[in-house]
């Protein structure tokens, strides 16, 4: 059946309004548009608290956009192909994102009790027996909520619907089937897309019974699990697995530049991440912390691949609470680690902050390069001129600083040089030669220090690592290496070869 009349046989009878305009829109297609105009989501309980349908989903692209394809959360074997994408359906609370982390192996979707934590789309990668498959998470959406928030989660939701493979619905089975689960039900059954019916929460295999009540929804054999515990996985992996279509996808390289966003709330990142896209891929809110999540996403420029790390917002200590805030915090710098170089995004309306000075400490200690991003540059009225000295003053990495406006896109090319020119130098090697012709320059250019009657003398050195660069310089003594010595020889280093940004350590050794 074609894609675009999967839901035009529903059953007459009167849906929720929510529900028949998913029947509609599937039915008048095209596949990339199946499900616009859906409201924010449809109701489980039609009285009551309300509830909502989070809906999540991967699938292939097609045109221009097709280079945004894949995102990796875990390192997985490169050469093992992925055999196709997974959504995942249900209302909130039934247990999606812990089912999900399952599945992944992964902590990326953040789990909390809190109803709607998930708010952003993340692909990820499981893989089961040597085989890969793809997931997306996406927001949960509260049909009481008409903010603009929701309406974004909403649009997400609908669009992972339309690029899935295989649907995974997931009920909570100690609740039992509700009205909504069943128009849910009614209109995958009739979308002749392959669904299995996951019966979840079942932490004892002695109720296991409580599974048959779903046998009522007609999406095939209930498969109990619990998502919190493992019990059943196993099982549903080979499911999963065996019912993918198997086409295969062009893993991210080796070479692949990974760039961490990094910023307070607010400060717009998920703007930046989005201009650069071209893709509403993260939600964009006035609210501040609107991205829970670390999000990774592939992005290819002529021969350059990128692979773009959304993080969550960094709230000061003494702000943030326990939960939510404490994970999505902690995602951050294990984003930054993962990273070569740090995008630190700078609010021009407010100036460089401390709190700015902490995250770009965070940027540091995970050895990344970096960029200072003045962002909503738009909205200001300051020069780049205005703004430099001070970012050299407190900055000691020197980072170079590109103005942007995410809104306009202004800067945006030029922020993407200045990535790929910065990373060939995260990677670069300084030939032994010219470095040791360096430390002769230096030598005849301050006087060493000294102590009682002995100096130093920088004998030779050469470069051990890059990725980020690190170098060993033999001494005649290294305790005579005095802190203000050791920053001037390191900002030397930093102008002979074009460090700025780079995080460049010295290694001091005795000859």
């Amino acid at each position: 059946m074609r894609r675009d009349s999967r839901l035009a046989g529903l059953a007459p009878r009167q849906l929720p309004p929510c529900l028949d305009r998913l029947r509609r829109a599937v039915r008048r297609g095209p596949p990339s548009a199946q499900l616009e105009g859906i409201p924010s989501g449809c109701a489980r309980h039609p009285a009551g608290a309300p509830k909502a349908l989070g809906v999540s989903g991967h699938g292939p692209r097609a045109g221009p956009a097709a280079h945004r394809d894949a995102t990796r959360v875990t390192d997985i074997t490169p050469e093992l192909p992925l055999l196709g994408t997974v959504a995942i359906v249900g209302f909130p609370n039934v247990g999606k994102s812990t089912l999900i982390n399952r599945l992944t192996g992964s902590r990326a979707a953040v789990v909390h009790e809190t109803s709607g934590v998930t708010r952003d789309r993340k692909e990820l990668v499981g893989e089961w027996n040597g085989r890969r498959f793809l997931l997306i998470d996406t927001g949960g959406v509260d049909i009481a909520d008409q903010s603009p928030m929701t309406k974004s989660i909403a649009a997400q939701a609908k669009q992972a619907v339309g690029e899935a493979d295989l649907v995974l619905f997931v009920v909570d089975a100690r609740a039992g089937v509700t009205p909504g689960d069943e128009e849910v039900a009614d209109i995958l059954r009739r979308a002749r897309k392959p669904v299995l019916l996951i019966a979840n929460k079942i932490d004892d295999p002695a109720q296991e019974s409580l599974a048959l009540d779903l046998h009522r929804l007609g999406l095939g054999e209930p498969r109990p699990i619990s998502a919190l515990h493992g019990h059943g996985s196993g099982d549903l992996l080979d499911v999963i697995v065996d019912q993918l279509p198997g086409t295969g996808r062009v893993e991210t390289p080796d070479d692949a530049i990974r760039v961490a966003i990094l910023g307070r709330p607010n400060v717009g990142k998920s703007s930046l991440l989005n201009a650069i896209l071209g893709d509403e891929r993260v939600i964009v809110s006035d609210l501040p912390g609107t991205t829970r999540d670390a999000i990774d996403t592939v992005f290819e420029r002529g021969d350059r691949t990128f692979v773009f790390v959304d993080t969550a917002g960094i709230r000061r200590k003494r702000r943030h609470r326990q939960g939510i805030e404490y994970y999505s915090e902690l995602r951050a710098r294990e984003a930054a680690e993962r990273a070569d170089v740090a995008l630190l995004l700078v609010d021009t309306s407010e100036g460089l902050v401390d709190h700015d000075l902490t995250i770009a400490d965070i940027a540091r200690k995970a050895q990344d390069s970096t960029i200072v991003v003045l962002s909503k540059w738009d909205a200001t009225t300051l020069g780049i001129e205005d703004i430099r000295p001070e970012l050299e003053r407190r900055l000691r990495q020197r980072p170079p600083h590109i103005a942007v406006s995410a809104k306009t896109g202004r800067g945006v090319e030029r922020l993407l040089d200045a990535i790929e020119k910065l990373y060939d130098k995260h990677t670069a090697r300084v030939p032994t030669a010219e470095l040791n012709r360096f430390l002769a320059e230096l030598r005849e250019r301050r006087q060493p220090p000294s102590r009682e009657g002995r100096s130093l003398n920088l004998l030779y050195g050469a470069q051990v690592s890059a990725r980020p660069p690190r170098f060993r310089f033999s001494v005649n003594d290294p305790t005579l290496v005095t802190r203000d010595y050791g920053y001037w020889v390191e900002n030397q280093l930093r102008d002979r070869f074009e460090l700025e940004g780079v995080p460049v350590t010295i290694d001091f050794v005795p000859r």
